[in-house]
């Protein structure tokens, strides 16, 4: 990095070609963790931290490093318990918990939002899974509204919000049972819709796996299918297509 930085102020190389080395510079190894600092500037956002299967000493400590030199940084599948060492353990940092969402947020979130997702679910049931695509892509810029319980059951609920749904960029569509929602909604407009199965549902559902299927045999065009219950990976999409 030094030499690049030397480099360009002897005017050698330019601003541009600083800004593509620094793309690929070396990760810091942390020993349990490798953080990929610089991926904000490949991607446009920072790498997002899983909770699932670490320490809450480790978490925190990859949130401390992050936050160092990322204006936000964001840590999935978050309890209570790791919001509550987080806020203790980053006393000069700004610790949001967005629990319906499981998101802590750490930093500053975008003073002004984009474009238009719209969020919608099947049942109140799928409501975890559609909040933390809906806060994702809110904390990734996007301007978010929500449309929840307006499934097949009773398909005259999502009849009705047409004219919401046609005015939207990109549509995040979050259901269990058969799955059959985002069909319905791709129907219907001409945005891009992002279909999420979740996990919800009785025997025969599989844990989502009926939903996952069913979406991603949808006979509407337009319709990408995310992994069950996957509403991060689903608002972080919404998001990229919404710039």
């Amino acid at each position: 990095m030094e030499a690049i930085l030397r480099d360009l102020s002897s005017g050698k190389t330019s601003v541009g070609e600083v800004m593509a080395a620094l793309r690929d510079l070396p990760y810091e190894d942390l020993g349990y963790a490798k953080i990929d600092s610089h991926r904000d500037l490949r991607r446009g956002f920072p790498e997002v931290v899983l909770c699932l299967g670490k320490t809450p000493e480790r978490i925190v400590e990859i949130v401390r490093r992050m936050s160092a030199s990322h204006r936000l940084v964001l840590a999935t599948r978050a309890s209570k318990s790791i919001y509550s060492r987080m806020k203790k353990a980053l006393t000069t940092k700004r610790v949001t918990y967005h629990e319906a969402a499981r998101i802590i947020a750490v930093g500053t979130p975008p003073a002004s939002r984009r474009g238009s997702v719209v969020v919608v679910t099947a049942g109140t049931s799928d409501v975890p899974v559609a909040e933390e695509a809906a806060v994702t892509a809110e904390l990734m810029g996007s301007k978010v509204t929500r449309l929840y319980d307006v499934g097949v059951a009773g398909v005259h609920r999502v009849l009705d919000r047409r004219d919401l749904l046609r005015k939207a960029k990109v549509i995040v569509v979050v259901a269990g049972m058969e799955g059959a929602l985002p069909s319905v909604v791709a129907g219907l407009v001409e945005a891009p819709v992002i279909a999420v199965p979740t996990s919800v549902g009785y025997g025969a559902s599989f844990d989502g796996m009926a939903a996952l299927l069913g979406m991603m045999n949808s006979c509407a065009p337009g319709v990408a299918v995310v992994n069950i219950d996957n509403g991060f990976g689903a608002g972080y999409l919404a998001s990229i297509m919404n710039r």
